[in-house]
């Protein structure tokens, strides 16, 4: 149930940006920075750190959606499952599981990150980079789930079970393009858009 009077009870993020823009220009093309370009994390691997901490978060509503966006590029939803059954005997690749256990530690414990768990990470074959990428999509995550959680936006029933064309849709464009295709932008905030980009 949405926590905003003016908004419904069933009221999606997309409704929370219409009713409250400012922001949301910048705030989708950081979306589209981090979790979009070029970086030595694939885009399905981000989408994984993002539904990872988005449940480690309790946040019923970016779980949902970055759960489907992990497997529109190629991510089991049983590998995700599993993940969260039973950490340690999930079927992922060494490396990735030191990712997704330093995520967790950043996301539950961020005063308890040291550089010993920076080094198991480069140990493990990761880039300086590639670690930098992994912290943005996490500190990106712990703010849009508090986003999440503030307004009580909670998941559709789009996010249980997409069909192909749905998994598609998430493959084509990225942030910036959900919001234009939402009616998110007039023309100033498409402006501000362009120059951020």
């Amino acid at each position: 149930m949405s926590n905003f009077p003016s908004l419904n009870d069933d009221a999606h993020l997309r409704d929370v940006f219409r009713s409250f823009p400012r922001g949301v220009s910048p705030l989708l093309s950081l979306h589209d920075d981090i979790m979009r370009r070029d970086s030595d994390l694939s885009v399905a691997d981000r989408e994984l750190i993002a539904a990872w901490v988005s449940g480690l978060n309790q946040c019923a509503f970016c779980y949902g959606a970055h759960r489907v966006m992990a497997e529109a590029f190629g991510i089991s939803v049983d590998l995700i499952d599993a993940l969260f059954a039973d950490f340690e005997s999930a079927p992922v690749r060494p490396e990735l599981r030191a990712l997704l256990r330093f995520a967790r530690k950043l996301t539950l414990e961020p005063e308890r990150i040291v550089r010993g768990d920076t080094e198991v990470l480069f140990a493990s074959g990761w880039s300086e980079s590639a670690v930098y990428d992994a912290v943005l999509v996490v500190s990106l995550y712990a703010f849009m789930n508090r986003l999440v959680h503030a307004a009580g936006i909670i998941p559709g029933s789009e996010y249980e079970k997409p069909d192909k064309a749905a998994l598609e849709q998430r493959r084509q464009g990225g942030y910036v393009e959900w919001g234009r295709r939402e009616g998110l932008f007039g023309t100033q905030e498409e402006s501000r858009s362009s120059i951020i980009d």
